[in-house]
Protein backbone atom coordinates (compact mmCIF):
# COMPACT_ATOMS: atom_id res chain seq x y z
CA UNK A 1 0.00 0.00 0.00
CA UNK A 2 1.22 3.49 -1.16
CA UNK A 3 2.52 5.17 2.36
CA UNK A 4 3.26 8.85 1.90
CA UNK A 5 5.17 10.58 4.61
CA UNK A 6 4.17 13.62 3.99
CA UNK A 7 0.71 13.35 2.76
CA UNK A 8 -2.10 12.37 5.58
CA UNK A 9 -4.60 9.20 4.93
CA UNK A 10 -7.01 9.69 2.37
CA UNK A 11 -9.94 8.31 4.53
CA UNK A 12 -11.65 10.33 7.43
CA UNK A 13 -11.10 9.02 10.97
CA UNK A 14 -14.48 9.67 12.07
CA UNK A 15 -15.81 7.71 8.79
CA UNK A 16 -13.43 4.79 8.66
CA UNK A 17 -13.40 3.34 12.21
CA UNK A 18 -13.70 0.53 14.07
CA UNK A 19 -16.97 0.33 16.26
CA UNK A 20 -14.83 1.21 19.13
CA UNK A 21 -11.66 3.56 19.30
CA UNK A 22 -9.77 5.46 21.67
CA UNK A 23 -9.69 9.07 21.30
CA UNK A 24 -6.46 11.98 21.70
CA UNK A 25 -3.98 12.60 19.68
CA UNK A 26 -4.20 13.50 16.21
CA UNK A 27 -7.34 14.94 15.91
CA UNK A 28 -7.82 15.84 12.45
CA UNK A 29 -10.35 14.26 10.13
CA UNK A 30 -7.58 13.32 7.96
CA UNK A 31 -5.02 12.15 10.13
CA UNK A 32 -1.31 11.25 9.65
CA UNK A 33 -0.38 7.45 8.74
CA UNK A 34 0.87 7.26 12.27
CA UNK A 35 -2.09 7.79 13.75
CA UNK A 36 -4.21 5.08 12.18
CA UNK A 37 -1.54 2.48 12.85
CA UNK A 38 -1.38 3.63 16.39
CA UNK A 39 -5.48 3.53 16.03
CA UNK A 40 -5.09 -0.18 15.36
CA UNK A 41 -2.65 -0.87 17.82
CA UNK A 42 -4.91 0.50 20.20
CA UNK A 43 -7.87 -1.98 19.05
CA UNK A 44 -5.51 -4.78 19.33
CA UNK A 45 -4.88 -3.68 22.81
CA UNK A 46 -7.86 -3.55 23.26
CA UNK A 47 -8.93 -6.65 22.86
CA UNK A 48 -5.95 -8.52 23.82
CA UNK A 49 -4.96 -9.95 20.05
CA UNK A 50 -1.69 -9.89 20.30
CA UNK A 51 -1.37 -13.62 21.73
CA UNK A 52 -3.44 -14.84 19.12
CA UNK A 53 -0.81 -13.44 15.83
CA UNK A 54 2.21 -14.53 15.35
CA UNK A 55 4.12 -11.70 14.21
CA UNK A 56 7.46 -11.72 11.69
CA UNK A 57 6.22 -15.08 9.90
CA UNK A 58 5.95 -15.77 6.30
CA UNK A 59 2.57 -18.63 5.41
CA UNK A 60 4.29 -19.66 1.92
CA UNK A 61 1.92 -22.63 1.10
CA UNK A 62 -1.80 -22.92 1.99
CA UNK A 63 -3.11 -26.44 0.17
CA UNK A 64 -5.95 -28.13 0.64
CA UNK A 65 -6.00 -31.70 2.16
CA UNK A 66 -8.22 -34.98 1.82
CA UNK A 67 -11.28 -34.02 3.77
CA UNK A 68 -11.96 -30.93 3.48
CA UNK A 69 -8.98 -29.48 6.17
CA UNK A 70 -6.20 -27.46 5.38
CA UNK A 71 -2.37 -27.79 5.48
CA UNK A 72 -0.55 -24.60 6.30
CA UNK A 73 3.42 -24.38 6.37
CA UNK A 74 5.39 -21.11 6.88
CA UNK A 75 8.34 -20.01 8.63
CA UNK A 76 9.10 -17.70 11.30
CA UNK A 77 12.78 -15.60 10.35
CA UNK A 78 13.03 -13.79 13.38
CA UNK A 79 12.24 -12.96 17.12
CA UNK A 80 11.14 -15.76 19.19
CA UNK A 81 10.78 -19.32 18.28
CA UNK A 82 12.67 -19.06 14.95
CA UNK A 83 11.38 -21.98 12.77
CA UNK A 84 9.35 -23.60 10.41
CA UNK A 85 5.75 -24.76 11.23
CA UNK A 86 3.83 -27.54 9.42
CA UNK A 87 0.01 -27.38 10.54
CA UNK A 88 -3.49 -28.38 9.63
CA UNK A 89 -6.59 -26.11 10.23
CA UNK A 90 -10.23 -26.66 9.79
CA UNK A 91 -10.27 -23.12 8.20
CA UNK A 92 -8.33 -20.09 6.62
CA UNK A 93 -9.03 -16.99 6.34
CA UNK A 94 -7.14 -15.10 4.03
CA UNK A 95 -6.50 -11.60 5.07
CA UNK A 96 -3.11 -10.60 2.83
CA UNK A 97 -4.77 -7.60 1.44
CA UNK A 98 -4.52 -6.23 -2.06
CA UNK A 99 -1.96 -3.72 -2.20
CA UNK A 100 0.99 -5.45 -2.48
CA UNK A 101 1.79 -6.19 -6.14
CA UNK A 102 1.18 -3.71 -8.50
CA UNK A 103 -0.91 -2.98 -11.55
CA UNK A 104 1.57 -1.44 -14.31
CA UNK A 105 -0.05 0.17 -17.28
CA UNK A 106 1.41 -1.35 -21.12
CA UNK A 107 2.88 0.97 -22.82
CA UNK A 108 3.75 0.19 -26.56
CA UNK A 109 7.19 1.22 -26.86
CA UNK A 110 8.16 1.02 -23.41
CA UNK A 111 11.11 -1.85 -23.64
CA UNK A 112 12.92 0.95 -25.20
CA UNK A 113 12.08 4.50 -23.35
CA UNK A 114 15.05 4.99 -21.42
CA UNK A 115 13.76 6.67 -18.41
CA UNK A 116 12.74 5.67 -14.76
CA UNK A 117 9.37 4.03 -14.00
CA UNK A 118 8.19 3.58 -10.21
CA UNK A 119 4.77 2.46 -9.09
CA UNK A 120 2.82 4.46 -6.57
CA UNK A 121 3.78 1.73 -4.20
CA UNK A 122 7.53 2.71 -3.85
CA UNK A 123 6.38 6.33 -3.56
CA UNK A 124 7.20 8.26 -0.13
CA UNK A 125 8.58 11.95 -0.38
CA UNK A 126 8.63 14.23 -3.59
CA UNK A 127 11.84 15.65 -3.18
CA UNK A 128 13.86 13.04 -5.30
CA UNK A 129 11.96 14.25 -7.72
CA UNK A 130 13.82 17.72 -8.17
CA UNK A 131 13.70 19.42 -11.22
CA UNK A 132 12.45 16.83 -12.43
CA UNK A 133 9.41 15.67 -15.34
CA UNK A 134 7.44 13.14 -13.78
CA UNK A 135 4.31 11.82 -15.73
CA UNK A 136 1.68 9.83 -13.46
CA UNK A 137 -0.87 7.50 -15.05
CA UNK A 138 -3.56 6.93 -13.13
CA UNK A 139 -6.82 9.38 -12.51
CA UNK A 140 -8.00 8.01 -8.32
CA UNK A 141 -6.82 8.51 -4.66
CA UNK A 142 -3.25 8.42 -5.11
CA UNK A 143 -2.73 10.21 -8.56
CA UNK A 144 -4.70 13.03 -7.09
CA UNK A 145 -2.15 13.30 -3.42
CA UNK A 146 0.71 12.47 -5.34
CA UNK A 147 0.72 14.82 -8.27
CA UNK A 148 0.05 17.98 -6.14
CA UNK A 149 2.36 16.39 -3.95
CA UNK A 150 5.34 16.66 -6.55
CA UNK A 151 4.33 19.96 -7.69
CA UNK A 152 6.08 21.52 -5.10
CA UNK A 153 9.56 20.15 -6.48
CA UNK A 154 9.44 18.56 -9.90
CA UNK A 155 10.21 20.87 -13.15
CA UNK A 156 6.89 19.35 -14.52
CA UNK A 157 3.73 17.15 -13.35
CA UNK A 158 2.16 15.66 -16.17
CA UNK A 159 -1.25 13.64 -15.10
CA UNK A 160 -2.33 11.08 -17.98
CA UNK A 161 -5.55 9.62 -17.61
CA UNK A 162 -8.23 7.44 -19.23
CA UNK A 163 -10.78 9.43 -17.58
CA UNK A 164 -10.54 13.47 -17.60
CA UNK A 165 -13.26 15.99 -16.69
CA UNK A 166 -14.78 17.51 -19.92
CA UNK A 167 -12.89 20.58 -20.21
CA UNK A 168 -9.76 20.17 -17.92
CA UNK A 169 -7.25 18.58 -19.94
CA UNK A 170 -4.52 21.15 -19.67
CA UNK A 171 -2.63 23.67 -17.12
CA UNK A 172 -4.62 22.91 -13.59
CA UNK A 173 -5.85 26.31 -11.80
CA UNK A 174 -3.47 27.57 -9.26
CA UNK A 175 -0.42 25.45 -10.61
CA UNK A 176 2.41 26.76 -13.21
CA UNK A 177 3.60 23.33 -13.52
CA UNK A 178 0.71 20.34 -13.18
CA UNK A 179 -1.02 19.83 -16.57
CA UNK A 180 -3.64 16.66 -17.20
CA UNK A 181 -3.58 14.70 -20.53
CA UNK A 182 -5.51 12.27 -22.25
CA UNK A 183 -3.82 8.82 -21.63
CA UNK A 184 -0.42 8.03 -23.21
CA UNK A 185 -0.56 6.93 -26.81
CA UNK A 186 3.17 5.76 -26.97
CA UNK A 187 6.69 6.36 -25.99
CA UNK A 188 10.03 6.82 -27.88
CA UNK A 189 13.74 5.93 -27.42
CA UNK A 190 14.32 9.66 -27.05
CA UNK A 191 12.65 9.98 -24.23
CA UNK A 192 9.26 11.61 -25.61
CA UNK A 193 5.93 10.40 -24.68
CA UNK A 194 3.41 10.98 -26.91
CA UNK A 195 -0.40 11.27 -25.45
CA UNK A 196 -3.35 10.66 -27.38
CA UNK A 197 -4.53 13.97 -28.76
CA UNK A 198 -1.10 14.10 -30.07
CA UNK A 199 0.95 16.58 -27.45
CA UNK A 200 4.18 15.06 -26.24
CA UNK A 201 6.19 15.93 -23.35
CA UNK A 202 9.74 15.22 -22.95
CA UNK A 203 9.82 13.11 -19.35
CA UNK A 204 12.39 11.50 -16.83
CA UNK A 205 9.78 9.43 -14.63
CA UNK A 206 6.95 7.64 -15.48
CA UNK A 207 5.18 6.95 -12.05
CA UNK A 208 1.79 4.37 -12.04
CA UNK A 209 -0.55 5.47 -10.34
CA UNK A 210 -2.37 1.99 -11.55
CA UNK A 211 -3.42 -0.03 -8.71
CA UNK A 212 -2.71 -3.31 -7.66
CA UNK A 213 -3.30 -7.43 -8.48
CA UNK A 214 -5.34 -9.97 -6.36
CA UNK A 215 -1.93 -12.05 -5.25
CA UNK A 216 -2.28 -15.39 -3.93
CA UNK A 217 0.87 -17.38 -4.63
CA UNK A 218 0.45 -19.24 -1.29
CA UNK A 219 -2.82 -20.37 -2.02
CA UNK A 220 -3.95 -23.88 -3.89
CA UNK A 221 -7.49 -25.11 -4.47
CA UNK A 222 -6.73 -27.96 -7.13
CA UNK A 223 -8.00 -25.29 -9.55
CA UNK A 224 -11.86 -23.97 -7.26
CA UNK A 225 -10.52 -20.58 -6.95
CA UNK A 226 -8.86 -18.26 -10.11
CA UNK A 227 -8.18 -14.85 -10.53
CA UNK A 228 -8.83 -13.86 -13.69
CA UNK A 229 -8.21 -10.36 -15.01
CA UNK A 230 -8.28 -9.38 -11.63
CA UNK A 231 -11.77 -10.95 -10.26
CA UNK A 232 -11.17 -13.37 -7.39
CA UNK A 233 -13.79 -16.10 -8.04
CA UNK A 234 -16.11 -17.47 -7.43
CA UNK A 235 -16.77 -15.68 -4.08
CA UNK A 236 -20.47 -15.57 -2.60
CA UNK A 237 -20.27 -11.95 -1.41
CA UNK A 238 -16.97 -11.39 -2.33
CA UNK A 239 -15.83 -14.03 0.82
CA UNK A 240 -17.15 -18.06 0.20
CA UNK A 241 -16.23 -19.93 -2.56
CA UNK A 242 -19.30 -21.95 -2.69
CA UNK A 243 -17.24 -25.35 -3.18
CA UNK A 244 -14.82 -24.34 -0.74
CA UNK A 245 -17.76 -22.13 2.13
CA UNK A 246 -16.97 -22.24 4.64
CA UNK A 247 -13.18 -23.89 5.21
CA UNK A 248 -11.87 -20.94 3.12
CA UNK A 249 -12.86 -17.28 3.18
CA UNK A 250 -11.80 -13.68 2.15
CA UNK A 251 -11.37 -10.19 4.16
CA UNK A 252 -11.08 -7.31 2.32
CA UNK A 253 -11.06 -7.70 -1.44
CA UNK A 254 -13.52 -5.18 -2.11
CA UNK A 255 -12.27 -1.76 -3.60
CA UNK A 256 -12.76 1.84 -3.60
CA UNK A 257 -14.38 1.75 -0.07
CA UNK A 258 -14.38 2.55 3.48
CA UNK A 259 -12.08 -0.67 4.25
CA UNK A 260 -11.99 -0.65 8.38
CA UNK A 261 -15.84 -1.01 8.80
CA UNK A 262 -16.31 -3.42 5.52
CA UNK A 263 -13.18 -5.78 7.16
CA UNK A 264 -15.03 -5.59 10.56
CA UNK A 265 -18.07 -6.78 9.41
CA UNK A 266 -16.85 -9.39 7.18
CA UNK A 267 -15.11 -10.40 10.17
CA UNK A 268 -17.89 -10.68 12.22
CA UNK A 269 -20.01 -12.81 9.70
CA UNK A 270 -17.01 -15.15 9.26
CA UNK A 271 -16.63 -15.97 12.36
CA UNK A 272 -20.41 -16.07 13.55
CA UNK A 273 -20.31 -18.67 10.46
CA UNK A 274 -17.93 -21.08 11.41
CA UNK A 275 -18.59 -20.58 15.53
CA UNK A 276 -22.16 -22.36 13.88
CA UNK A 277 -24.24 -18.81 14.75
CA UNK A 278 -24.97 -17.94 11.48
CA UNK A 279 -25.94 -20.17 8.59
CA UNK A 280 -24.80 -20.11 4.95
CA UNK A 281 -26.94 -20.74 1.99
CA UNK A 282 -26.56 -23.95 -0.06
CA UNK A 283 -23.94 -24.49 -2.44
CA UNK A 284 -26.63 -24.47 -5.73
CA UNK A 285 -27.85 -20.88 -3.82
CA UNK A 286 -24.54 -18.97 -3.48
CA UNK A 287 -23.46 -19.99 -6.92
CA UNK A 288 -26.88 -18.64 -8.35
CA UNK A 289 -26.27 -15.43 -6.51
CA UNK A 290 -22.89 -15.40 -7.91
CA UNK A 291 -23.99 -15.87 -11.58
CA UNK A 292 -26.63 -13.04 -11.08
CA UNK A 293 -24.01 -10.87 -9.64
CA UNK A 294 -21.57 -11.39 -12.67
CA UNK A 295 -24.63 -10.81 -15.21
CA UNK A 296 -25.51 -7.83 -13.63
CA UNK A 297 -22.30 -6.98 -13.79
CA UNK A 298 -21.90 -7.72 -17.70
CA UNK A 299 -25.33 -5.61 -18.41
CA UNK A 300 -23.76 -2.32 -16.97
CA UNK A 301 -20.68 -3.14 -19.17
CA UNK A 302 -18.40 -3.11 -16.14
CA UNK A 303 -15.17 -5.00 -16.99
CA UNK A 304 -14.17 -8.21 -14.88
CA UNK A 305 -11.11 -6.19 -13.61
CA UNK A 306 -14.13 -4.19 -11.72
CA UNK A 307 -16.15 -6.78 -10.27
CA UNK A 308 -14.88 -5.97 -6.56
CA UNK A 309 -15.11 -2.37 -7.10
CA UNK A 310 -18.43 -1.87 -4.83
CA UNK A 311 -17.83 1.74 -4.23
CA UNK A 312 -21.34 2.85 -5.12
CA UNK A 313 -22.86 -0.16 -3.41
CA UNK A 314 -20.22 -0.41 -0.33
CA UNK A 315 -23.00 0.83 2.27
CA UNK A 316 -25.55 -1.48 1.07
CA UNK A 317 -23.40 -4.40 1.08
CA UNK A 318 -21.85 -3.19 4.87
CA UNK A 319 -25.93 -2.95 6.00
CA UNK A 320 -26.85 -6.51 4.12
CA UNK A 321 -23.63 -8.21 6.19
CA UNK A 322 -24.49 -6.26 9.14
CA UNK A 323 -28.24 -7.69 9.23
CA UNK A 324 -26.75 -11.06 9.02
CA UNK A 325 -24.55 -10.66 11.66
CA UNK A 326 -27.75 -9.00 14.13
CA UNK A 327 -25.82 -5.87 13.95
CA UNK A 328 -27.17 -2.37 13.92
CA UNK A 329 -26.94 -1.09 9.79
CA UNK A 330 -24.51 2.20 9.17
CA UNK A 331 -25.18 4.92 10.97
CA UNK A 332 -26.87 7.74 8.65
CA UNK A 333 -24.91 10.46 9.61
CA UNK A 334 -21.64 8.72 8.73
CA UNK A 335 -22.86 7.65 5.23
CA UNK A 336 -23.62 11.73 4.53
CA UNK A 337 -20.50 12.45 5.87
CA UNK A 338 -18.47 10.36 4.00
CA UNK A 339 -20.48 11.45 0.59
CA UNK A 340 -19.95 14.73 1.69
CA UNK A 341 -16.02 14.38 1.48
CA UNK A 342 -16.65 12.87 -1.80
CA UNK A 343 -18.15 15.33 -3.27
CA UNK A 344 -15.51 17.71 -1.59
CA UNK A 345 -12.69 16.05 -2.67
CA UNK A 346 -13.59 16.31 -6.37
CA UNK A 347 -14.76 20.20 -5.70
CA UNK A 348 -11.80 21.48 -3.49
CA UNK A 349 -9.00 19.05 -4.09
CA UNK A 350 -6.75 21.56 -2.54
CA UNK A 351 -8.75 22.15 0.64
CA UNK A 352 -11.20 19.50 1.32
CA UNK A 353 -9.02 17.83 4.75
CA UNK A 354 -9.23 20.89 6.46
CA UNK A 355 -12.58 22.88 5.14
CA UNK A 356 -15.55 21.88 5.99
CA UNK A 357 -19.60 22.88 6.16
CA UNK A 358 -20.98 19.93 7.95
CA UNK A 359 -21.05 20.58 11.58
CA UNK A 360 -24.58 19.26 11.87
CA UNK A 361 -22.96 15.87 10.99
CA UNK A 362 -19.96 15.90 13.84
CA UNK A 363 -22.72 16.60 16.44
CA UNK A 364 -24.44 13.89 15.49
CA UNK A 365 -21.61 11.85 15.34
CA UNK A 366 -20.37 12.66 18.66
CA UNK A 367 -24.03 12.40 20.10
CA UNK A 368 -23.56 9.10 18.91
CA UNK A 369 -20.27 8.02 20.02
CA UNK A 370 -21.26 9.65 23.80
CA UNK A 371 -24.35 7.05 24.22
CA UNK A 372 -22.06 4.59 22.95
CA UNK A 373 -19.47 5.11 25.55
CA UNK A 374 -22.50 5.47 27.88
CA UNK A 375 -24.02 1.94 26.95
CA UNK A 376 -20.35 0.46 27.16
CA UNK A 377 -19.92 1.77 30.84
CA UNK A 378 -23.09 0.77 31.95
CA UNK A 379 -22.53 -3.08 30.87
CA UNK A 380 -18.85 -2.59 32.50
CA UNK A 381 -20.71 -1.65 35.96
CA UNK A 382 -23.09 -4.82 35.47
CA UNK A 383 -20.82 -7.15 34.47
CA UNK A 384 -17.84 -6.36 37.36
CA UNK A 385 -21.37 -6.45 39.78
CA UNK A 386 -21.86 -9.93 38.80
Amino acid sequence: MTVMLAVTMMGLIVVIGFCVGKPGRDSRRFPSHQEVLWYLEDFVHEFQLNELIRYETEVWNVALEAGGKWNVKSKKNSGDNVGEFDETYDAVVVCNGHYTEPRIADIPGIELWPGTQIHSHNYRTPEPFQNQVVILIGSSASAVDICRDLAKFAREVHVASRSQPEGQVGKQPGYDNLWLHPMIDRVHADGRVAFQDGSMVLADIILHCTGYKYHFPFLHTNGVLSVDDNRVGPLYKHVFPPALAPGLSFVGLPWKVVPFILCELQSKWIAGILSGRISLPSKEVMMEDIEAFYSKLDAMGFPKRYTHNIGASQFEYDDWLAEECGYPPTEEWRKAMYSAASRRKRSHPETYRDEWDDHDLILEAHHHFKQFLSAQTTAARASSAL
